[in-house]
């Protein structure tokens, strides 16, 4: 079975629709085009699928409410255009969205959330809490904050990231042009559609261009966003958002724009970023019945298993998880700080609030943040 044909059954999608696209090349939000965008959406929800939405177009949007007809170098204009246009564009998903009961969030993000282990921890904690309450996120970069040094740089990479955070199967990255082509289609008119090809395919980076006058990327930008989706076993589609039902015909399994695929599942993918990835801060050693759990019945690690905290680490470090002679059998991403997983190791949850005076996550190293040696 190829790869399209197996989309229906995706439990996790990120879809990431571009600037042009959004505010019809400049010339203000375009909300029947996103009307149709949200539509399909819902679709997919109905379908038992998990959703979350990277939009671009808070800039351009307030670039056109301001009235300014050329995107301006200044970081400070750029951020007060963000400011004007987020208000616009949260409220356009928001009143399309409730067309289908469906409930939406908005959900700011800069690089420091992803790079910052702990607000790394905290932006998947919260993504993953609302998709669980069937709240569609609806996430940007935070324009009207960020730095030169902590942007993204553009919301395809952003999309990418945020697909590696959720551990989504899907990357959807809607664009103005109909896929990736062989050479650039608007200069070209021999270039032809790539229907396929491995994310890590070096011959792309030569047949992709630069982007258009609204957006700050190009197809080079979702190239390598696809290889960063790649990593965490995301599959990523590059297609035009203005073709009819596109969302709809993609996963009906149609052959449409360019799919981008990861060389492995997204479960191996995560598992060996966590074998090999990060630098160990912290050894917790378990009783034998803990160990028993982790490796015969892939649970989540919980403190009452826990007899001993070592190192000084932090939360959303790496810690080893080793037995009572010291052998490691696990590492993974711990939700507390040393200092407060001595005082709950041995314990239940209720007892978290009295020890702790709050309580944040019952486990000590979540599943999904846990890999066995």
């Amino acid at each position: 079975m190829s790869i399209r044909e197996t989309l229906p059954g995706c439990r996790r999608v990120v879809v990431k629709i571009g600037s042009a696209l959004l505010t019809n090349d400049g010339k203000g939000l375009d909300k029947e085009a996103i009307a149709g965008w949200v539509e399909q959406l819902a679709r997919l929800k109905q379908q038992g699928m998990e959703l979350v939405l990277v939009s671009s177009g808070a800039v351009a949007a307030g670039l056109r409410r301001l009235g300014w007809d050329v995107r301006p170098e200044s970081l400070h204009e750029l951020q007060a255009a963000a400011a004007v246009g987020q208000t616009s564009l949260v409220r356009a998903y928001e009143q399309f969205f409730e067309r289908d009961n469906i409930c939406t969030a908005q959900v700011l993000l800069d690089h420091d959330d992803l790079s910052n282990r702990e607000r790394y921890l905290n932006a998947r904690s919260t993504l993953k809490t609302l998709m669980k309450l069937g709240v569609v996120p609806i996430v940007n970069e935070n324009d009207t904050v960020v730095t030169d040094e902590i942007r993204f740089g553009d919301n395809d990479t952003l999309g990418a990231l945020v697909a590696n955070l959720v551990e989504a199967d899907v990357l959807v990255i809607l664009t103005d042009q109909d896929g990736m082509y062989t050479a650039d289609p608007r200069t070209n008119p021999d270039a032809e559609l790539i229907l396929e090809a491995p994310a890590d395919d070096a011959s792309l980076d030569g047949k992709a261009g630069d982007g258009g006058a609204l957006g700050r990327g190009g197809m080079i930008t979702k190239v390598r966003a696809a290889r960063l989706a790649s990593r965490s076993g995301a599959h990523t589609f590059i297609v035009g958002g203005r073709i009819d039902r596109v969302i709809d015909r993609i996963f009906a399994g149609e052959e449409l724009g360019t799919l981008l695929t990861a060389g492995q599942q997204p479960e191996a993918a995560r598992k060996r970023w966590l074998a090999g990835h990060l630098q160990m801060r912290g050894t917790l050693t378990l009783d034998d019945g803990a160990v028993k759990v982790l490796l015969q019945k892939g649970k989540s690690l919980l403190p009452v298993g826990v007899t001993k905290v070592s190192g000084a680490f932090k939360r959303g470090d790496m810690v080893a998880c080793v037995d009572v002679a010291g052998n490691e059998i696990a590492r993974g991403l711990v939700n507390y700080d040393a200092r407060e997983a001595a005082k709950i190791i041995g314990k239940s949850s209720e007892q978290f609030e009295v020890l702790l005076g709050y309580v944040d996550e019952e486990e000590l190293i979540h599943r999904d943040n846990l890999v066995i040696l």
